[in-house]
């Protein structure tokens, strides 16, 4: 199977969870010099054009990464054929993108046994989104060394 050149990030609103998996993904790719096109989106709409929410612009920075100038935007079907992965980060993700037509992949199959990545807001405080960084960042490093 040839190797993917292009990745998207799916999750609900796309300010927390998506953000810094395409985060994590772009600093990977730059350490490792692969030459791919990362970006993520939310099936949602009512975050369209705001950036990540402080909690994930802080996690991400505590980290390295800088994610403050994404902004977010909704999946549709010109990005899905844009990309040669749809990656979802929980179930009603998946459901949401084959209902549009997509062939997603579940994140968590990629270092958490098919788990969903959780929305940090159901944590307490910022703790959730330290748990989920680390989540992230297992699973989408494995996801590009297998599919990249």
């Amino acid at each position: 199977m040839a190797k993917a050149k292009s990745v998207i990030f799916v999750c609900l609103g796309n300010i927390c969870r998506s953000p810094l998996a395409e985060g994590v993904a772009k600093e990977y790719a730059k350490k490792n010099n692969l030459d791919i096109k990362i970006s993520s989106a939310g099936t949602g709409s009512w975050h369209i054009g705001e950036p990540p929410c402080d909690n994930s612009i802080e996690v991400a920075k505590i980290n390295g990464i800088d994610i403050s100038d994404q902004r977010a935007q909704q999946i549709n079907k010109i990005l899905i054929d844009e990309f040669d992965l749809i990656i979802a980060l929980d179930d009603k993700n998946i459901t949401d993108l084959k209902r549009m037509g997509a062939n997603p992949l579940k994140l968590g199959d990629y270092g958490y046994d098919g788990d969903d990545v959780p929305d940090p807001y159901f944590f307490p405080g910022f703790e959730g989104f330290d748990k989920v960084f680390e989540m992230i960042k297992i699973c989408v490093e494995n996801l590009l060394k297998q599919k990249i």
